[in-house]
């Protein structure tokens, strides 16, 4: 079984590589990565009733927030099955509906926000 997510992720000074294509030199604090994406996510839930509105929301925030370079991708991974990604994240997606929002998954990436597209 696989399922496809869209995530943006906000890493912090202790994530495994704290750099991305939107800054080569994160400082961040954990506690600054995951209140910008609490930010984020009370701008999703504004159209959490509207699935395709969510979706391009969420495509949108990735492409110019998130430090994963799946931004340019708003945000996809694609299909995956388990055992590809880290453990809370993939607990995380598989355990979310179809065209459901995650709260916050911490992995050593930083800290996330997860939608199942399927």
């Amino acid at each position: 079984k696989e399922v496809r997510v869209l995530h943006l992720l906000k890493k912090h000074r202790g994530s495994r590589r704290p750099a991305s294509w939107r800054n080569p030199k994160i400082t961040d604090s954990k506690e600054k990565a995951i209140s910008d994406l609490k930010e984020l996510i009370s701008i999703l839930k504004e159209s959490k009733d509207d699935p395709k509105e969510l979706r391009a929301t969420f495509e949108e925030l990735a492409r110019t927030e998130s430090d994963c370079s799946s931004a340019k991708r708003g945000g996809d991974l694609g299909f995956f099955g388990r055992k590809k990604m880290q453990p809370a994240f993939e607990k995380a997606s598989f355990a979310l509906k179809v065209g459901e929002l995650s709260n916050i998954v911490e992995t050593s990436s930083g800290a996330h926000v997860i939608l199942r597209l399927a």
